[in-house]
């Protein structure tokens, strides 16, 4: 869809009152983000967040899982390229780059013996590798600056870049 109001089905508008919104009120900028996490048995549980259908997690058999769901890693890397797509379709629409295609390939290395006991390390992951592939009529300098652009400004990928305070409490 491309239209004077919309490029890669992004609604210009929308994004250009947000944007001029928190730049004459930055308090509008900060927001907060919730899920709610039950579990189900064994390895499964479901996250519920907002009003949508709970997004379920399981492990691999070959983890003692059942197999049902993606585990949380595997959902990790799905929210880290799920947020560079929004990141592509945003930057992309407001630069007026039209994507005829996009696909972001992800995946990561975890030892597996600092999350069960075994040995001490740190359990997550150790690399992320993520490649994307654009297809765009744009200019190579503007898809350049693009993928420069994305890459600075994820909040999934900054996050999981900078140390972040994160508190667990038993309530």
């Amino acid at each position: 869809m491309s239209t004077a109001q919309s490029l890669n089905d992004v609604n210009l508008e929308a994004v250009g009152g947000l944007a001029a919104a928190v730049t004459a009120d930055p308090a509008k900028a900060q927001t907060t983000w919730s899920a709610n996490v039950h579990w189900t048995g064994a390895f499964q549980s479901e996250a519920k967040v907002r009003e949508f259908a709970p997004i379920k997690s399981d492990e691999p058999a070959g983890l003692g899982g059942g197999d049902s769901a993606p585990n949380p890693v595997e959902q990790l890397l799905a929210a880290l390229g799920n947020c560079l797509a929004v990141g592509y379709a945003a930057n992309a629409s407001v630069a007026g780059i039209e994507i005829k295609e996009l696909d972001i390939r992800l995946d990561g290395d975890i030892d597996l013996r600092p999350f069960l006991g075994v040995m001490p390390g740190h359990p997550g992951y150790s690399d992320i590798r993520v490649e994307v592939s654009l297809v765009s009529d744009a200019p190579a300098e503007q898809i350049a600056a693009l993928h420069e652009q994305v890459a600075a400004t994820s909040p999934v990928g900054k996050s999981l870049t900078a140390a972040i305070p994160v508190s667990i409490k038993a309530v």
